[in-house]
């Protein structure tokens, strides 16, 4: 196969965290006789301080004419100044916006070899295998009006929380076709005791659920599923949600695994276009340059790349696989180290993974 991969490393630990998964893509290609062909853009600080502007036109153009684009993290101290009038997270909602990507999926899996590394009991987490599917394109990120002003002498903001029909039913569509090819079990979460959008949310819902009638569904509110997800992740197959509650939710279950480090995730739009793919991290900019940091998000970040986007569904597996091996083994980066524990720095890992490949 052929096929071209956009890479933006972004800010902090992101290059080095992008490299050592370009090194595990081109040993894929080696192995499988492919041919990966890599450009790389700029985005976040790094582009707003080479051109003034969070995504340059010229890193956009070249992530739509791509197969699959990986992104490292975006943003750091540098740039924090909320007051700015370019940051630069926005070039990561301009590029969301762009590529049309609007669900974003972040398995949330604990491995047997790091079930110690939760800040949960073992026994709690031990087989949590849960899909969050957030909607992207929508919601509170999204809506106008938006902004702060001054009124009457008195300083005053608004978000506006706006979703159409059409934008919830996609997403709650994939997140079933989701569940029909895993444990058949979707959970919609939502505010529709308080909140006009998630009543809508969880009407366009229920009507998706009859077309699935072997996948069961059930609705719970967001602030029962912050709970649920710590007393009982693994009773979770399939999450769908939207944009703001689903961005809290992810984060909130990612130290279920015990590292922000270790957790992937994919953001598609229409069949036939481009995905991103990106580690839920940020950019650490604390450890950047240490060559400490945990590249094993973006690996298997990387993974989902080539199932969902390049459909090479073996390669991704042998990528998986490789990650256990080297974790079973007791290869661990500082984040998920134990005290007195043994630690591999950021190539090191990088190195491990290709050689259990």
């Amino acid at each position: 196969m052929k096929a071209t991969i956009t890479l933006l490393p972004g800010d902090g630990i992101g290059p080095e965290v992008v490299a050592e998964a370009r090194r595990v893509l081109e040993a894929i290609a080696d192995t499988y006789n492919h041919e990966f062909t890599f450009h790389e853009g700029l985005i976040g600080g790094a582009a707003i301080d080479a051109t003034g502007t969070a995504l340059p036109d010229e890193t956009l153009a070249l992530c739509t004419a791509a197969d699959a684009v990986l992104l490292g993290a975006v943003g750091g101290i540098k740039w924090s100044d909320p007051k700015a009038a370019v940051r630069p997270e926005q070039g990561l909602l301009k590029l969301r916006e762009g590529m049309g990507v609007y669900a974003n999926l972040r398995p949330v899996v604990v491995l047997d070899a790091l079930a110690d590394a939760s800040p949960l009991r073992p026994e709690r987490v031990r087989g949590v295998d849960v899909m969050i599917v957030r909607e992207l394109t929508g919601g509170l990120y999204f809506g106008t009006p938006q902004g702060q002003e001054t009124i009457d002498g008195e300083r005053t903001a608004v978000d506006t929380l706006r979703y159409h029909e059409r934008e919830i039913r996609r997403v709650v569509q994939l997140a079933f076709e989701l569940a029909r090819g895993r444990r058949q079990k979707l959970t919609s979460v939502d505010k529709a005791n308080v909140l006009a959008s998630s009543r809508l949310w969880r009407e366009v819902t229920h009507e998706v659920a009859v077309e699935y009638p072997d996948v069961v569904c059930e609705d719970i509110l967001v602030d029962a599923c912050a709970m649920y997800l710590i007393n009982r992740p693994a009773d979770f197959d399939v999450i769908v949600t939207e944009n703001m509650f689903g961005d809290i939710l992810s984060d909130e279950a990612s130290m279920i695994t015990g590292s922000l480090g270790m957790l992937p995730s994919a953001s598609l739009g229409e069949p036939g276009t481009p995905g991103l793919y990106e580690p839920i991290h940020g950019s650490a900019p604390d450890i950047a340059g240490k060559g400490i940091a945990n590249p094993l998000a973006t690996i298997l970040s990387a993974a989902m790349l080539l199932r969902s986007s390049l459909g090479l569904a073996e390669e991704a597996a042998a990528v998986e696989a490789a990650v256990a091996r080297v974790l079973a083994d007791g290869a661990r980066t500082a984040d998920i180290a134990r005290p007195g524990q043994p630690r591999v720095g950021t190539v090191e890992m990088g190195d491990l993974v290709i050689a259990a490949l």
